[in-house]
């Protein structure tokens, strides 16, 4: 039985987990939560006690990783900074927290690392946009995940793949909820660059049994409505307060392509997010 170790089991990682339990692999799973480490326990996940520092590698990492084939990066945002606008981003950063590991993973077991990165890497392009195109991120987090990237595709000892993720919705991230009642919001026209959770995990058992590494690879599901055509219809269905958007400036926004990992993977998106 294969053993795979997920760092960060939280709102991609345990659902995660838990389908790949369901595809014959063993799984070692991470959590910063002491509360959480039962519900790991319940669902078969060997479970590990494991924060981040920016300093210092915990103890339990070296058995973390012992093992396991490959290593899955899945930390939530909320984990990148300790304050959402990465004002702390030298003292708490996230660069340093995964350069940290490196020589850990180095001596390890794992082969294959599997990133989880964000379109945010492409910053504000206003172009139709694919894994060839610029990298020009503007936000805190982007900048960090694409030096995170950078690290772990130099890295010979493992062989790496870089999965770019748009807007995550699925679960207890309902689209609808998003905008619902804000008013004057920019870019109406913008197109929306979404994934379901369903999806996301989809593409990544795709990635593992496919032992597709060495790679970078957008996954955004292929429809893209306009942010006025889609929020406002999501709004309706829930029947909550549709969004009413500032037309007076041309909208910016991309088009994130995953043509590249339809057809590296063979795969088909499952959820329209229409």
């Amino acid at each position: 039985m294969t053993q795979i170790s997920i760092l960060g089991c939280g709102w991609l990682g345990l659902p995660l987990a838990k389908a790949l339990l369901k595809e014959g692999f063993s799984i070692k799973g991470s959590t910063t939560s002491a509360e959480k480490l039962a519900t790991l326990e319940e669902n078969g996940i060997q479970s590990f006690l494991l924060a981040l520092d920016a300093n210092t590698v915990p103890d339990v990492f070296a058995d973390f990783l012992a093992g396991s084939k490959t290593l899955i990066i899945a930390i939530p945002p909320k984990l990148r900074g300790k304050n959402k606008d990465y004002s702390d981003a030298q003292n708490n950063s996230f660069v340093k927290k995964i350069e940290n590991l490196l020589p850990f993973i180095e001596n390890s077991s794992i082969k294959n690392v599997l990133f989880i990165s964000s379109t945010a890497v492409y910053g504000e392009a206003n172009d139709v946009v694919d894994e060839n195109s610029p990298t020009i991120p503007v936000t805190e987090s982007g900048k960090q995940l694409l030096e995170i990237e950078k690290l772990l595709l130099a890295k010979t000892h493992f062989k790496t793949t870089v999965l770019r993720f748009g807007g995550l919705i699925g679960e207890d991230r309902n689209p609808a909820r998003f905008l619902a009642g804000k008013e004057n919001v920019p870019n109406p026209e913008a197109p929306i660059n979404l994934i379901d959770l369903e999806d996301c995990i989809g593409i990544i058992i795709k990635i593992l049994t496919t032992a597709t590494w060495n790679t970078t690879l957008n996954a955004v599901t292929p429809f893209h409505p306009s942010r006025e055509a889609y929020y406002t219809q999501k709004a309706l269905e829930e029947n909550l307060i549709p969004p009413t958007f500032n037309h007076e400036n041309p909208s910016i926004g991309k088009t994130i392509l995953s043509d590249y990992l339809i057809e590296k993977l063979n795969y088909t998106f499952t959820k329209n997010p229409l």
